[in-house]
């Protein structure tokens, strides 16, 4: 696609040239992710150029949730998990202030997980429940899966994908905001508006006693009594 019609979280130069690597259709929509190719070279550094990066990515030396991906347009967004084998480095896919992602370094140990929001919730046969979660997931449950809600947050082990943790979306939880404004920024969730659908509001309160009224879509929650991935600037 056009430069200039790719997504303003982008770290690429609108003006430099024509074009950019668009998002293949995957687990991400193409508004809120970025092609793995602008990943390597513009992000991380990996590469000058767009072929240096498709070399980097077709020899194998980027997992994506612990997968070698080949794909140079393969969609990169929220809590996604980028390692570098070879130069034994591990970034979670997080957002950052003013729109954009950053990818925030992590452990080894922190490696093997995601955060995933249920974004919808459906019985498929015999009393089993399929959570589709935000980044194109589908978990069945045998069990019904009667724990689960709608923007609850379930901890993924990766790549088996098998549930090992989850957190309710009520107040009291710990959260990111992941768009408008304040986009980026940790919390206490303190309280949930009544509103109806899309229109629902929650109010964070910061780390600084700052509350927050933001959309309750843009929530996501980290944690009950502490995060249960690493922050920027959270301890």
């Amino acid at each position: 696609m056009k430069r200039e019609m790719s997504p303003k979280f982008w770290p690429i130069h609108r003006k430099e040239a024509v074009w950019a690597a668009k998002p293949s259709p995957g687990p991400h929509r193409a508004k809120v992710s970025m092609p793995l190719l602008v990943t390597v070279r513009d992000f991380l550094g990996l590469a000058q150029t767009a072929k240096e990066a498709k070399t980097v990515i077709k020899q194998g030396k980027v997992r994506v949730d612990g997968k070698t991906r080949r794909d140079e347009r393969f969609s990169i967004g929220l809590m996604d998990v980028v390692e570098l084998p070879e130069a034994d480095q591990r970034f979670r896919v997080l957002p950052e202030h003013g729109g954009r992602f950053t990818l925030h370094p992590i452990s080894k140990e922190e490696a093997v997980f995601k955060l995933c929001r249920i974004t919808g919730k459906t019985t498929v046969r015999k009393g089993t429940a399929q959570l589709n979660l935000h980044d194109g997931r589908n978990v069945l449950l045998e069990d019904g899966g009667g724990a689960y809600e709608v923007n609850d947050i379930v901890k993924l082990n990766i790549p088996e994908q098998e549930i090992t943790d989850h957190i309710p979306f009520k107040p009291g939880v710990r959260a990111i905001i992941t768009g408008g404004r304040s986009q980026g920024r940790f919390g206490i969730l303190i309280v949930l508006g009544s509103e109806p659908g899309d229109k629902r509001t929650a109010t964070i309160r910061t780390q600084e006693n700052e509350d927050i009224r933001t959309l309750a879509s843009y929530v996501f929650a980290v944690g009950t009594d502490t995060p249960m991935i690493s922050l920027p600037g959270v301890d």
